[in-house]
């Protein structure tokens, strides 16, 4: 499971962007001039909000009509983007953004997180710092007041997505936890937590995202729901896979087998055991002790997916065994692995899978240095090749270079 290129592109705009941040927070005077400050910091009159308004605080028919008055900026700033002309449309969104203050914190945040969003998708990376600044700031005098408005906390974290900053909002999404867990809401709860693990996952936080799911699994066992039980297993599998973490990742494959095979479902758990297997491999390349675990794990996946009848996932699990015996130099079980899996493969009619596996044979008969035999597995392989017209060239040189001419 791996992530795409734009997600690549996303991650190094995110990068720059804290780069900028950090030597923005430690420039010293001679180097104003190579960060200008932020235009959301301006405090010049505006005519939009007369003089005296720190003295005495917009009425409310003051402030409906500054908000107007404000939307209608919004709009003009949209039409001059589309239009391409970006400076003017940024300077009209900046002023808008310093007025939204006189309308309350939550209204500036807001503002803040849809300017961000559009000034992040088009890649106007100093205006994004400038907003996650603003943000930032906010976000202090938030803490330090003990604020506990869960809108503006909502609103503050979703600003932080916006403008594509996770840590950021991670740390929010954990205000917002903690004061819904203070409500008693476990919906919130639990929308609050599965947000803050996809954006740990959108880090590659393995570790804290391990935490943050096995709270998850914890409430939903508590609560008896088995679908999201079974949902929040499947995502440690894959959060332990990726941080190497394998002794926990057998553990909680082991958990979600024992849940299939608790409700017979058990061609859902041979594929687990083939993976409970690939652990061990993996763990064994340092503590060979495990080794056989790997070996009696994989048989257990072909047994169990051979009596549900599951050959495609039973073939899987022959071939990864046959693999382990080959990396471990035992041919001869790796031989005799290689016939059950011809009958497997015959039983789906896996024509191609039949053909690779009698190149196996004949590979694993040329290191026993059985010519005959690999001369008669590579015309197997053969025969099946002209069927499918396939790697015919391939098992025809094989077979002339064993004939009793060249050997």
């Amino acid at each position: 499971m791996v992530r795409s290129v734009s997600f690549l592109v996303n991650a190094i705009i995110i990068w720059s962007l804290l780069s900028v941040l950090a030597l923005a927070e430690g420039k010293n005077p001679q180097e104003m001039d190579r960060f200008p400050p932020s235009p959301l910091e301006m405090t010049t009159d505006d005519p939009l909000v007369r003089s005296s308004v720190k003295q005495q605080p917009l009425t409310v028919d003051e402030q409906v009509k500054l908000e107007a008055d404000l939307d209608k900026l919004n709009q003009e700033a949209i039409n001059i983007f589309q239009g391409g002309d970006k400076q003017t449309a940024l300077d009209i969104w900046n002023r808008e953004l310093r007025l939204r203050r006189f309308l309350g914190v939550l209204s500036e945040v807001q503002a803040l997180s849809r300017v961000g969003a559009i000034t992040w998708r088009e890649n106007e990376g100093q205006q994004v710092m400038y907003i996650t600044q603003r943000l930032q700031v906010i976000e202090k005098q938030m803490i330090s007041e003990k604020n506990t408005d869960l809108q503006l906390w909502r609103s503050l974290a979703d600003a932080y997505e916006n403008v594509r900053v996770p840590k950021l909002a991670v740390s929010v999404y954990q205000q917002v936890l903690s004061l819904v867990k203070q409500q008693g809401d476990v919906n919130s709860q639990l929308d609050t937590l599965n947000t803050i693990g996809k954006l740990q996952l959108s880090e590659f936080n393995y570790s804290q995202a391990a935490t943050t799911y096995q709270e998850l699994l914890k409430m939903t066992m508590n609560t008896g729901d088995k679908l999201n039980e079974v949902r929040y297993l499947q995502e440690l599998i894959y959060i332990y896979e990726q941080g190497k973490q394998h002794q926990e990742a057998i553990k909680v494959l082991s958990q979600l087998a024992a849940i299939y095979t608790r409700d017979n479902n058990m061609t859902a758990v041979a594929p687990l055991k083939i993976a409970i297997a690939e652990n061990y491999q993996y763990i064994a390349q340092k503590q060979p002790e495990f080794l056989q675990e790997a070996f009696n794990k994989y048989q257990e996946a072909y047994v169990t997916a051979w009596n549900s009848q599951s050959y495609v996932v039973a073939s899987d699990a022959l071939q990864k065994l046959i693999n382990l015996y080959r990396s471990q130099n035992q041919i001869d079980a790796a031989l005799q692995t290689t016939q059950i899996l011809l009958e497997t493969q015959s039983l789906t009619t896996n024509f191609y899978g039949l053909m690779e596996t009698y190149d196996q044979i004949g590979q694993f008969y040329l290191e026993k240095k059985d010519n005959q035999k690999a001369l008669l597995a590579f015309k197997k392989g053969l025969e099946i090749a002209q069927q499918i017209k396939h790697q015919e060239d391939y098992f025809s040189q094989k077979i002339n270079e064993l004939s009793p001419s060249k050997l």
